[in-house]
Parts: structure tokens; C-alpha cells; sequence
């Protein structure tokens, strides 16, 4: 199914920003509330369903054997229709 991007921001932060970004979503995930990412002229909002996914990923990119790139990624998801479309599972952070 292809893909639509409806925001994308990537800038480099220090990790007290980024952990300030980390807990309004937080805060919204908590209250129930709406997300609204805005950066420039660009705006969207969305409102993550009770039980959305969340996914995790910790990557490397690059050539094997050699420095690259790497990336810790949080992702929520879910359906447009509504449904949970995920799994459940145990995932612990420390």
C-alpha cells in the first residue's frame, strides 16, 4: 500500500528538547487528547485511539564492518477504520 506523508520535521536538537517534545506527546497520550505537530507552514493533527500500536525500532545503517547511522525510532499506528490493527506484547525501557 503506498505511503502518504502528511508531516515530516527532522532537525538536529539537543537531548533535553528532544525529551521536552517526548513528554508533551506524553502528556497528550495520557489526557486523551489530540497531537498537533506543526513546524513552519506545515500542520497536522491527529487523535491516536485508546490502544494504538507502538512500535519500536533501534537501527543501524550502513556499510557492514564501518561507522553508519543510528536510529532509535518510536512509532505509534493504527487504523483509519478504527480498528487496533497490532499486536500486544512486553516492551521495557531503561
Amino acid at each position: 500500500m503506498p505511503e502518504e506523508v502528511l508531516f515530516k520535521s527532522e532537525t538536529k536538537q539537543s537531548r533535553a528538547d528532544i525529551a521536552s517534545y517526548l513528554r508533551a506527546v506524553a502528556d497528550k497520550l495520557d489526557s486523551g487528547e489530540a497531537i498537533t505537530l506543526t513546524a513552519g507552514d506545515q500542520s497536522v493533527t491527529m487523535e491516536p485511539p485508546a490502544t494504538p500500536t507502538f512500535e519500536v525500532k533501534a537501527e543501524r545503517e550502513g556499510p557492514t564492518g564501518r561507522p553508519g547511522e543510528l536510529s532509535i525510532e518510536f512509532e505509534l499506528e493504527w487504523d483509519e477504520d478504527g480498528g487496533d490493527g497490532g499486536e500486544s506484547g512486553s516492551l521495557e525501557i531503561e
